[in-house]
């Protein structure tokens, strides 16, 4: 009998892509049980391409400034991203705001992470933003992608106590290092089908990795 097929991701970046890293190695390690089968970037110096070079796995440049509009722009995304037949669209570090076709096209399939607590702090400058609040707690949040903002249905958030002598810099690299664990853990979920968009919406909270990366709160069953 033939082996299942893995499920098939598509990623898309901006940047350094750590959490593409993340997923990359959560892959090779057998950690997920899924296969990266395109990266789609929107800037030609995004670091993510050469990441995805010496890991051999596709790659396109879609440049968004090469487009008349954020429609078309959208548009050729959703060509590419429909050609690799993907079951999860991964959003890692794409700064792009999307427009509602796109993600309605996609509904369902669409996640991405945020560096925040979210409802808190939607948006940007998020680390800046709970200094500034004396939070005590702070962390990022993985969630299903909707046309309003950083307002999907949480997936899991992983959360660290924000230290006395944190300052924007050291929070956010404390951050990257919480996003690297929950991000391969709620594609692990998916991907094993332990939740889905219903039961993402539908949960009274999301499920809570403390800092180690150990489960306080597990997914809703």
């Amino acid at each position: 009998m033939a082996a299942a097929e893995k499920s098939r991701l598509v990623v898309l970046a901006s940047g350094n892509g750590s959490n593409f890293q993340a997923i990359i190695d959560a892959c090779e390690t057998g950690r997920l049980d899924a296969e990266i089968v395109l990266l789609v970037v929107n800037r030609p110096d995004a670091y993510a391409l050469e990441r995805a070079a010496s890991h051999g796995i596709p790659s396109r440049l879609i440049d968004h400034k090469t487009y008349a509009d954020r429609e078309a722009f959208d548009a050729a995304m959703a060509e590419a991203i429909d050609e690799a037949r993907p079951d999860w669209i991964i959003m890692a570090g794409f700064m792009r705001i999307l427009t509602d076709g796109f993600v309605e096209h996609f509904r369902g399939k669409l996640i991405n992470i945020h560096p925040s607590l979210l409802p808190k702090y939607p948006g940007m400058n998020t680390h800046a933003r709970a200094l500034e609040a004396g939070d005590l707690k702070h962390g990022a949040t993985v969630h299903f992608v909707t046309p309003t903002v950083d307002a999907g249905p949480p997936i899991v958030q992983g959360r660290l106590e924000i230290l006395d002598n944190d300052d924007v810099e050291s929070l956010k690299q404390r951050i990257h290092g919480v996003e690297h664990r929950i991000y391969p853990l709620a594609i692990d979920w998916l991907v094993k089908g332990k939740i889905d968009f219903d039961g993402a919406a539908t949960q009274t909270s999301p499920a809570v990795v403390d800092a180690s990366g150990a489960l306080i709160v597990p997914p809703s069953p």
